[in-house]
C-alpha cells in the first residue's frame, strides 16, 4: 500500500505523523478496494511507482488514518 502523499523517505512519513498530519493510504490496482482497512496493521512502501521503492514500513491504522509507523 501507498500513502496518499508521496513521502520520499520513511523518516518524512514519521515526521508528518508526529506533527499531526492526517495521513491516508491506498492500494492501487485490483488487490484491495480503497478503504478496506479501517483499523489494524498494514504494510506501506514508497516512494510511489514508477520510482523504485526505497523504504517499507509497518503501520497502525485507526479510523482509516495512519497513526503509527515502525
Amino acid at each position: 500500500m501507498y500513502t496518499t502523499e508521496n513521502f520520499k523517505t520513511k523518516k518524512a512519513l514519521k515526521e508528518a505523523i508526529k506533527a499531526g498530519a492526517k495521513v491516508t493510504f491506498f492500494q492501487p490496482g485490483p488487490f484491495a478496494p480503497a478503504g478496506s482497512v479501517e483499523n489494524g496493521s498494514i504494510t506501506l512502501e514508497g516512494p510511489h511507482y514508477p520510482a523504485p521503492h526505497s523504504w517499507y514500513a509497518k503501520a497502525t491504522v485507526k479510523d482509516g488514518l495512519v497513526v503509527k509507523v515502525s
